[in-house]
């Protein structure tokens, strides 16, 4: 991170779990601590759409509601559980039947509460571990996957480099949040910074420091050519006649702040009137003076 950013992380982590907590998608595992029931979700998701998996897992374990109850269930049962809800290689079923074993007869039944202990436990690799530890016991790192890296790369610009971004998630993690973050900066990449980003639309709380909103170029480690809308003065332009759309007209001091956040500098007044000056051209909007005061509307 840049040092500007890095001063400004109480602000950042502040704002995106205000942003999580607000509203994000509602899926069975994230209202349980339940390290069974949440290793059983994160091996689901390995290869699967999460809204699929939600029947899926709701399933499963009335099933075999208790990790001794899947401990003690023939493995070809639960290998074609596995295959009748389409949840991909059957390979998994088999390791999560023997993880769940290996929880009962080494450790009597209570997960281990570290990463590097869950790692133990058969199919459990780093990932899985870090996400058992982090959304069950609270014990977590900072979780670094696609979404993750694609988040960090285009708010922070971290480069693309593993241990980099190993490095960033880490330091932008709260210490002793790892439960919370984890499942907001994941909720970030899935609903705000996808493949195509949705900045303004999901209210991406990171718009004010990010640097692809700041300069548009949204590529990242898994986008590699540029979207050719996302931050381009057509998308401003449209954000200005939306607007206009809702409000009839108004001042340039109160219309630029709703159509950029970070609306000032580089980005301000004399950007403003380019983009107004063009759409007048096209006749969309009419801009006017009125006792010093400069007003844009929508064209009738």
């Amino acid at each position: 991170m840049t040092e500007a950013l890095h001063e400004s992380l109480p602000e950042i982590q502040e704002a995106l779990i205000a942003w999580y907590e607000a509203d994000h998608r509602e899926f069975p595992w994230r209202r349980t601590e339940d390290p069974y029931e949440i290793l059983v979700s994160e091996v689901m998701s390995q290869q699967t759409q999460l809204g699929r998996v939600v029947e899926a897992w709701e399933a499963f374990l009335e099933e075999w509601p208790t990790v001794e109850a899947l401990a003690e269930a023939d493995r070809g049962d639960v290998v074609g559980f596995w295959t009748s809800h389409s949840l991909g290689y059957n390979n998994r079923a088999k390791y999560l039947h023997e993880a769940a074993r290996q929880v009962v007869e080494a450790y009597d039944g209570a997960f281990p509460t570290e990463p590097d202990e869950l790692q133990e436990l058969m199919g459990v690799g780093p990932y899985t571990a870090n996400a058992v530890a982090s959304f069950a016991f609270n014990t977590g790192n900072a979780v670094v996957d696609t979404n993750v890296k694609r988040v960090l790369h285009r708010a922070f610009d971290v480069p693309d480099d593993d241990s980099a971004f190993e490095a960033a998630a880490q330091e932008a993690m709260p210490e002793g949040e790892s439960r919370v973050w984890n499942n907001a900066i994941m909720e970030l990449g899935g609903v705000a910074c996808g493949k195509k980003p949705r900045c303004d639309e999901a209210g991406c709380p990171w718009r004010a420091w990010c640097h692809a909103y700041e300069t548009g170029d949204f590529t990242a480690p898994d986008v590699p050519t540029q979207p050719s809308f996302e931050g381009s003065r057509r998308q401003f332009r449209g954000r200005i006649v939306r607007t206009l759309g809702e409000y009839d007209e108004l001042p340039l001091d109160e219309l630029g702040p709703r159509i950029r956040v970070d609306y000032g500098g580089d980005h301000g007044r004399e950007w403003l009137e380019g983009l107004l000056s063009d759409l007048e051209s096209d006749g969309l909007v009419a801009v006017e003076d009125r006792e010093g005061e400069t007003v844009a509307s929508l064209r009738r």
